[in-house]
């Protein structure tokens, strides 16, 4: 007795007819979609787990690539970072130069024990391939998307200091995960007045639009000050809170 279906002779055994052959392009684009798909909620499963509470406070602080150590505002991001690491923070940078850089020296040379953690997340550009000398435990990425992901897991605070494209990205994702309540209790820092005169920005052409395209709560989520020292006196109060957290 044949195999095939009698009301189709035409049609593959049952052994094969799960099977699409490669020259079919329709049906085989569509089992590629599907299980891309089907990974993406495989990794959206994956990440409600969270992390454990990590032994130290754990600082991201994202600002340009560009500048160079003579630059004021390197020195001014070296010290923040110092400062921090004094008071038992991990410091968590892109790991590439500039300010990143000037994070994790900052980091590096305020610990010469050894106790906290210089940590960079890096990913893939064909101009940008050397991770700076200072980062002591490196991450690499393929694509922003997961890069970024990656910063929001390992974080306890952020701090945005002067940056371009790429750190202007990374404080509206933050900025934006805060919104819409998917990351909780964080502290967004932002120093310095580039970023005073964006939230002057945001508040004429977002708030006060006819109609509105954001809540005058929103402009309240981000905490932004004209100087490392009311950054740092910002931290230290969040830090205290959560080690009084991790002690109950």
């Amino acid at each position: 007795m044949s195999d095939r279906n009698p009301e189709n002779p035409n049609s593959p055994p049952p052994s094969q007819s799960n099977t699409i052959s490669i020259y079919d392009a329709e049906l085989s684009f569509q089992v590629i979609e599907d299980s891309i798909l089907g990974l993406w909620k495989i990794v959206n499963n994956l990440t409600t787990i969270r992390p454990p509470q990590c032994e130290r406070y754990r600082v991201t602080i994202f600002g340009s690539a560009r500048l160079e150590p003579e630059h004021p505002v390197y020195v001014g991001v070296r010290n923040l970072a110092a400062e921090l690491t004094a008071m038992g923070c991990d410091i968590i940078t892109g790991g590439g130069p500039g300010l990143m850089q000037a994070a994790n020296e900052g980091s590096v040379i305020a610990d010469p024990a050894d106790r906290t953690k210089s940590i960079g997340i890096r990913v893939d550009l064909d101009f940008e391939q050397s991770t700076n000398p200072f980062v002591e435990q490196v991450y690499q990425h393929q694509t922003f998307f997961t890069r970024l992901h990656h910063f929001v897991l390992l974080s306890n605070a952020f701090v945005v200091v002067p940056g371009g494209i790429g750190t202007a990205l990374e404080a509206l994702m933050i900025w934006q995960l805060l919104q819409v309540r998917q990351i909780h209790e964080k502290p967004l820092i932002m120093v310095g007045h580039m970023w005073s005169d964006f939230l002057r920005w945001t508040q004429d052409y977002m708030v006060n639009a006819t109609p509105p395209m954001a809540s005058p709560g929103d402009m309240e989520i981000p905490h932004c000050v004209d100087t490392f020292e009311e950054a740092i006196a910002l931290l230290q109060k969040y830090h205290g809170k959560w080690t009084q957290q991790c002690e109950i």
